[in-house]
């Protein structure tokens, strides 16, 4: 225990003489924050097993630990730690154990055998629980003897002190005849740590560790006594989940040089597209369409289309038109969709007159229903009136002019 705490003094007196002048160097690291100070949450789990006079491969058992702790600085960190739950315990004697008459003790061999008795050699193994916390101090041997305050990979030395508590030791107490200082209910203990961690960064916020402790612990821990602490080795895999850095503060901008300002005046030129329409008298083919909302054939529903279209065919001379109706495919029955577009086309035709359309230049009326389907690709639109012909009309066509305008500006040139 003295040379636990004389390790941790001068690594922690070491540690606070090197903080400061690594800190100076968080600016030159690359990063964009600070990575100290930070907190971190870790999860570990390993094996563990209590140094005995029996097998200790028969003795390993799984541990896992949860800490929460803070980095200080580069180099010195705390954490509080809790690792637990299993562990085994053994006794083994390839001696005869013989029993003093009228003690119901373990005996001592030296009285000799029992007449009429067979001693027998021991080997048992018993279960118990335990859980260990402890305030752990934390110094970073890299950024301790390192030239930088930060590096991707890390090696802790870990030095701490706790309590130990231990509880369900019925298999050892069992067996009370053969091991007298087995202990019943919970048995608190000391805990003094002295570890090593290798830590790797994955990321900012979570690294990778493997770390390895031996703790030292009171003599009847294990249900035994050898007038020396028990010890116990962990280790542990495991990850750290970081937080709380701080965003590295910006550097002072450069004053800029002061340069006497000389100004000068331009002229801009700017192109843009002068857009007029012109009447075209054109000879040529006419395409209309009115579509219909689904299961209607009224043109109520499509006035701003029967209007635009009447006020086209109006103005047609020498024209000459047929009205063709559809239906679509993907709803109803052949025989409701040739109802569909038989009126959609005698509607069609009903509504362009009322609107002034000249009764003469309608050259005849026809209906399909599903039969043909004009949009393919696109079933609503085949709910629609085409409006097919040829005749003379206007139509207005775009001019497009290009024109330029000037501007003036003053501008910096020194």
């Amino acid at each position: 225990m003295k040379s636990i705490k004389k390790l941790l003094a001068v690594a922690f007196a070491a540690s606070l003489a090197t903080a400061p002048a690594m800190a100076q160097d968080t600016e030159d690291n690359g990063l964009d924050y600070k990575p100290f100070p930070h907190m971190f949450v870790s999860v570990q789990g390993g094996g563990q097993t209590t140094f005995t006079n029996y097998d200790q491969l028969k003795l390993i058992t799984p541990t896992a630990s949860v800490g929460f702790g803070a980095w200080f600085t580069p180099v010195v960190g705390a954490r509080l730690h809790v690792n637990g739950i299993w562990n085994k315990g053994g006794i083994k004697s390839a001696a005869p154990i013989m029993a003093v008459p009228g003690n119901p003790t373990v005996g001592d061999p030296s009285n000799g055998p029992i007449p009429g008795v067979t001693p027998a050699a021991i080997d048992q193994k018993y279960d118990y629980r335990y859980a260990t916390t402890d305030l752990d101090l934390m110094i970073n041997l890299v950024t301790l003897f390192g030239k930088k305050s930060y590096y991707p990979v890390n090696l802790y030395l870990i030095g701490g002190i706790g309590l130990n508590t231990a509880w369900d030791n019925g298999d050892a107490y069992a067996q009370k005849d053969l091991m007298p200082f087995a202990w019943k209910g919970k048995r608190l203990s000391h805990n003094a740590r002295v570890g090593a961690q290798l830590d790797v960064n994955l990321h900012k916020n979570v690294s990778m560790n493997l770390e390895v402790a031996a703790n030292s612990l009171s003599d009847r821990y294990n249900s035994k006594v050898n007038a020396k602490d028990d010890w116990q080795v962990t280790a542990q895999l495991g990850l750290a989940f970081k937080f709380g850095y701080k965003a590295k503060p910006a550097p002072a901008p450069k004053p800029e040089p002061v340069v006497e300002e000389v100004w000068e005046t331009r002229i801009d030129t700017t192109w843009y597209d002068d857009v007029t329409y012109k009447d075209v008298v054109k000879d040529g083919d006419i395409d209309k369409r009115i579509f219909f909302v689904i299961r209607e054939s009224d043109v109520e529903s499509t006035d701003a289309q029967i209007e635009a279209v009447a006020n086209f065919l109006k103005e047609v001379q020498n024209g000459e038109i047929t009205i063709t109706a559809y239906a679509d495919k993907g709803t109803g029955n052949p025989k409701l969709n040739m109802g569909y577009s038989k009126a959609r086309a005698e509607k069609t035709k009903a509504a362009l007159i009322a609107k002034g359309v000249d009764p003469s230049i309608i050259k005849s009326v026809e209906w399909k229903g599903d039969t043909v389907q004009p949009y393919p690709n696109d079933n609503d639109k085949n709910r629609v009136s085409i409006i097919t012909g040829h005749g003379v009309y206007k139509q207005q066509e775009k001019v497009v002019t290009k024109k330029f305008k000037t501007s003036e500006r003053r501008v910096r040139v020194q």
